[in-house]
């Protein structure tokens, strides 16, 4: 019976360990740069994401994937998602410049997630190919880089009724080919390419359609994941472990808390709830109680975000959130969501489309654009890159400053304007009602002294580049946001202390 006890407790240390992002102290949140190709990632990390504070990059997958036939410059962004192989080769590299970006991020202390996509294999496509030159016989489901063959797949079947998890997890998703996780073969090919990446020094992964995967499954395949490694991460640190779990209204036959006992899982509902909220149509009040008593996951089990590059453009999960194209109120909802004590939090960094399926920026060879960096910090080259926006960015630092403390001075004018203080380190306010302003002295629970907005500017050299908020000595402020501003929100932080 104690050898029993140990086991459990060992696997349950496992478990809890799985949840882990190792950010390194004073660091917070991860950024997607989708589609980004590894040199720019590799820059960004060290001209940007690392001296701003952001703790780590979430990539799009770097395995061999498809490349549709009568290629030209517009890819469509999903191909990414259907493999051919587990090589390390894409558009947006080789596995050479891949390890220098895991390298040169590490270096500045940004973790590296690599999104895998372990439930399935390309579809169907006549003579697939793969950007690394690998062609697979898609019809016979014969994969011979990896090497898979017919064997290795759950019997063709469409996914059809979401109130039968067999059929969501035994069956095509969009008639991609459907491994099958409970054979031995297919669980080692997948853990030989998780290990790979682990050996190049990831800190971690976004696991693509885990709702299509048996949990037991899963929990075998990333149980058998090498530690991390120790060159970044010391010895015996477990993967991150962050899952794609849609579960929106609870009605389905699969649940996102069965993936909880090893690993953090996507909380669709997070987004969702916030942009239904800051687009009027529910009263912002009601964030008073944000968290699980809206249904949400506990918040040791959620990696919270309000877009992603599914959702933003209308599927996997709905296209009801908030994007980019809505500026004003998605940097509010963003501010929310790094304000707010709940779940490992990740933004968004978009390249611009206008058509769902369009592919990131491109050359006439059909390669991936280079990130451009404009004078004023933004973009270039069809990159629109929100995790540069200063609203944005600042309260990524807001986060850090604030580590540790609790949601305290909660007021609201019974509507659509609320403000909250996080302990003693950090103050914020938001406006989201039309046509009406906010002019109001609130408790802040800061220090007296002259501080810098966040929202509508910078503290750089001790000056601020934007609004200046007064403190008095009983921790109040005048705070204003007038609804025609072009920031909703106002926020202030110890180290925006002039």
């Amino acid at each position: 019976m104690r050898a029993l006890l140990l086991l459990l407790a060992a696997l349950a240390a496992v478990a809890v360990a799985q949840k882990d992002p190792h950010w390194v102290d004073g660091r917070n949140t991860i950024v997607h740069l989708f589609e980004w190709k590894f040199s720019d990632i590799a820059a960004e990390c060290e001209r940007f994401l690392g001296p701003m504070g952001y703790a780590g990059v979430q990539t799009s997958p770097v395995n061999e994937y498809l490349a549709l036939p009568n290629n030209n410059p517009s890819r469509p962004w999903w191909e990414r998602y259907q493999p051919i192989s587990y090589q390390i080769i894409s558009r947006s590299g080789n596995e050479a410049e891949f390890a220098d970006m895991v390298r040169r991020c590490n270096n500045v202390g940004v973790r590296i997630y690599v999104d895998v996509v372990i439930n399935h294999m390309a579809a169907n496509w006549p003579d697939a190919t793969g950007y690394g030159g690998n062609k697979a016989d898609t019809h016979n489901k014969n994969y011979p880089a990896v090497s898979y063959g017919s064997g290795n797949f759950h019997s063709t079947c469409q996914i059809t009724n979401y109130n039968d998890a067999n059929n969501v997890r035994n069956c095509e998703l969009s008639g991609l080919h459907d491994l099958d996780q409970s054979q031995s073969y297919v669980r080692e090919k997948i853990i030989d390419f998780l290990n790979a990446l682990v050996d190049h020094g990831v800190a971690g992964f976004r696991v693509d359609a885990a709702k299509h995967m048996w949990p037991a499954d899963l929990e075998y395949i990333y149980g058998r994941v090498k530690n991390l490694n120790s060159q970044y991460f010391g010895n015996n640190a477990r993967p991150f472990f962050f899952q794609e779990v849609i579960d929106q209204t609870g009605s389905e036959a699969v649940h996102n808390y069965e993936y909880t006992s090893f690993g953090v899982v996507t909380e669709f509902r997070y987004g969702k709830e916030l942009s239904n909220c800051f687009k009027g149509n529910n009263a912002i009040k009601w964030l008073v109680n944000w968290g699980p008593q809206w249904g949400l996951l506990p918040s040791s089990d959620a990696l919270a975000f309000i877009d992603n590059h599914d959702n933003q453009r209308g599927h996997g999960g709905g296209g009801d959130v908030l994007t980019y194209k809505t500026p004003k109120l998605y940097k509010m909802a963003i501010a929310f969501m790094l304000s707010w004590p709940y779940g490992v939090t990740r933004v968004m960094s978009s390249f611009t489309f206008s058509n769902n399926d369009a592919g990131p920026p491109a050359n006439g060879d059909g390669s991936i654009k280079d990130v451009t960096i404009n004078s004023d910090g933004t973009c270039g080259n069809g990159w629109e890159c929100e995790h540069r926006w200063s609203e944005i960015a600042n309260m990524v630092a807001f986060r850090n400053t604030v580590q540790g403390t609790s949601v305290t001075n909660w007021w609201d004018n019974d509507s659509q304007q609320i403000a909250f203080s996080r302990g003693n380190r950090g103050f914020i306010a938001f406006n989201d009602q039309d046509n009406t302003d906010l002019k109001q002295t609130l408790q802040t629970g800061l220090s007296q002294g002259t501080y810098c907005d966040l929202a509508s500017g910078s503290k750089v050299n001790g000056s601020c580049s934007g609004k200046r908020v007064t403190v008095n000595g009983d921790g109040t402020a005048y705070i204003e946001i007038l609804s025609s501003a072009t920031e909703g929100f106002l926020a202030i932080s110890a180290d925006s202390k002039l």
